[in-house]
């Protein structure tokens, strides 16, 4: 049987700590007079009321131990359960539109993908707009928890050799896992902190400094303006962002490390070093095309260096519409969707991890087809990967590419033009946020598109941000047997 008790309880404390983050844009509608401070109390209230009864009549009365079925149905049925609820303060305030309007925007909020519906932010109350913020700032330092805890434990995509090398290194920083956790998110916290102390300085407004530090550090993407941080026309907010998403896109327990004394800890981190050279080197490309199209150097530098950033840690801010800059920059960001950025970050899509796994392991591959008397096995940080990390790296990448093309078909029933239909899967899978043309691309949103085609990628925003197999196994008829 299936302990339903610790799962309810579970949901139960997370649709209380929700609740308890929508009295802030309720406390700011309200000093604002703005009316909107209703239907957020009464979201509230609600969400309040139901969280708290499923924590109190489910408490345990002593230790409790998941098995893995039920660490499964715990994960999905959480995200799923908080992103239903979120969604209630866009239902009331009428500020989407519609009922599924307000879902996607709910999930595209908690799973930091940055996809929005919304036309006019501009002139949306602040209440909404801090709600947005505050939920991909919720969602982000979810999505790292659960790196560290629950993707390891299922075994998913071989985050067991992420937990393994991390509980290797983290054991001579503090004893305890409990302990690395709490430095996660008291880290988390002081890096929000002064991102937004930082963008205030730079000539944001509070509201716009506090919105725009939690999309950025939670690589969410979601703004206070229509136009995107392109609204500030500055360099320095632009080069402030461009640091905090790179923080964000980074192993999290790298920079409680540095905090403790250790300055070189990420470059020490072969992880962390590459996706360093992957940026370096894509940045470098794109500012020398740019300065081919004789666009002056330091603006080919900063406006490449921004969107790069913003679209491989799937962050999804945009200085400039990126569709207008050639064929080739448009083919280079649709790629870029797919790279993602470090293992126990914020950011989505694949990940560096995974692709160094899978290429040490083609490359031990290769190597054995030309010396077949010889054993090459693939290494990472010169320790041997483990034939089970090899299996789930090449089974994520299977329920990816299976995923990725049963999405494209199944938006192609609702004849969308191919741009859109292409990089509205890919957007949606890998978290990123903006897509491609003129319809869903940085200058514009997802608003048009048919309710159908929202719920798939609601459905495909899940699926990525739950790396695939806690979601997809759920439908396996055997998953429910005993």
């Amino acid at each position: 049987m299936i302990a339903l008790q610790p799962i309810f309880f579970t949901i139960g404390f997370f649709l209380t700590a929700l609740a308890g983050m929508m009295i802030i844009p309720t406390v700011t509608d309200w000093v604002q007079g703005d009316y909107n401070w209703r239907p957020f109390a009464i979201s509230a209230l609600m969400t309040g009321f139901i969280g708290l009864l499923m924590t109190f009549s489910n408490r345990p009365s002593g230790p409790t131990t998941l098995t893995i079925r039920e660490t499964f149905i715990l994960t999905a049925s959480t995200w799923l359960v908080v992103s239903l609820f979120a969604a209630i303060p866009f239902i009331l305030t009428n500020t989407t539109g519609s009922n599924t309007d307000s879902f996607f925007e709910a999930i595209s909020g908690l799973t930091t993908t940055g996809s929005t519906v919304i036309k006019g932010l501009d002139f949306t109350s602040h209440g909404i707009l801090l709600w947005r913020a505050l939920l991909q700032w919720f969602g982000g330092i979810g999505i790292i928890v659960m790196a560290f805890t629950v993707m390891p434990l299922l075994k998913i995509g071989g985050m067991q050799l992420f937990r393994s090398e991390f509980s290797d290194r983290s054991e001579k920083v503090m004893p305890r896992v409990s302990q690395i956790a709490s430095a996660i998110v008291l880290t988390y916290l002081f890096l929000t902190m002064l991102c937004i102390g930082l963008l205030y300085a730079a000539g944001m407004t509070f509201l716009e400094a506090v919105c725009h530090g939690f999309s950025t550090l939670s690589t969410g993407g979601f703004s206070t303006s229509d136009a995107s941080v392109a609204y500030f026309n500055s360099p320095l907010i632009e080069w402030i962002i461009i640091v905090f998403m790179f923080i964000g896109a980074t192993t999290f327990v790298l920079f409680v490390k540095m905090i403790q004394g250790r300055p070189q800890a990420i470059w020490q981190d072969n992880q962390a070093r590459l996706f360093i050279k992957v940026l370096i080197g894509c940045v470098t490309v794109m500012t020398l095309w740019r300065i081919s199209k004789d666009i002056p150097a330091s603006q080919a530098l900063r406006e490449s260096a921004f969107n790069i950033l913003s679209i491989i840690t799937t962050t999804g801010f945009t200085t400039a519409d990126f569709t207008f800059w050639g064929t080739f920059p448009t083919m280079f960001f649709f790629i870029l969707m797919m790279v993602g950025g470090c293992t126990g970050s914020t950011s989505g899509s694949i990940k560096i991890l995974r692709y160094q796994i899978m290429f040490a392991v083609a490359k031990s591959h290769i190597y054995q087809i030309r010396r077949p008397h010889r054993i090459f096995p693939p290494t990472y940080e010169n320790k041997p990967i483990p034939d089970a990390v090899s299996i789930s790296v090449f089974t994520f990448f299977a329920l990816y590419v299976a995923s990725f093309g049963l999405l494209i078909m199944g938006l192609g029933l609702y004849d969308l033009d191919f741009s859109t239909t292409l990089s509205a899967a890919a957007t949606a899978l890998n978290n990123v946020g903006p897509g491609l043309g003129s319809t869903i691309g940085p200058s514009g949103t997802f608003t048009s598109l048919p309710d159908g085609a929202k719920w798939m990628l609601m459905a495909a925003m899940l699926l990525g941000r739950l790396e695939y197999i806690t979601f997809l196994i759920l439908f396996v008829p055997s998953f429910w047997r005993d």
